[in-house]
């Protein structure tokens, strides 16, 4: 990743709440509002403070979480691309079954692969720039998405 970019995960905001919200059921931290409200706000802080644009991989299944994250950050002057690495659901369990780091979370993956089915069609519109991922390596997606990336100043 170039200098002017930093890796953002959305998902340590979902940690954070899970461990400060242990009294309150939920099944995933992206239903709970207060992490649609903070990953924006987070992902402001940490741009503003390192002076870097973020690249933030995650994968969000429900439109209208995905346009109050967008919203959120659009309102506080970030410009963002949604990238869409699209694969076929047999790709996407292959690749749920290789990540070593993921091993602990694969049935919750594999039982999601449906859910992003499902939300495909919603996505590919919404996305800025869609990448069909079957058949290429990570390196040439890469290369992809980092030529449509806005140098960031």
């Amino acid at each position: 990743m170039s200098d002017d970019l930093r890796l953002f995960d959305p998902e340590w905001v979902g940690y954070l709440l899970m461990n400060n919200l242990a009294d309150h059921e939920f099944t995933d931290f992206q239903h709970l509002p207060p992490w649609r409200t903070l990953v924006p706000v987070v992902a402001d802080e940490v741009a503003r403070f390192t002076g870097q644009g973020l690249v933030a991989v995650q994968t969000v299944l429900h439109e209208p979480y995905w346009f109050e994250l967008r919203e959120g950050l659009e309102t506080r002057g970030h410009d963002v691309l949604h990238v869409l690495l699209d694969a076929k659901p047999e790709t996407l369990h292959r690749w749920i079954e290789s990540d070593v780091e993921g091993v602990n979370i694969r049935r919750w993956r594999h039982e999601h692969v449906d859910v992003f089915m499902a939300a495909r069609s919603w996505l590919l519109q919404a996305a800025d720039l869609v990448v069909d991922t079957t058949q290429a390596d990570e390196e040439a997606v890469a290369q992809v998405v980092s030529g449509h990336l806005t140098p960031h100043t």
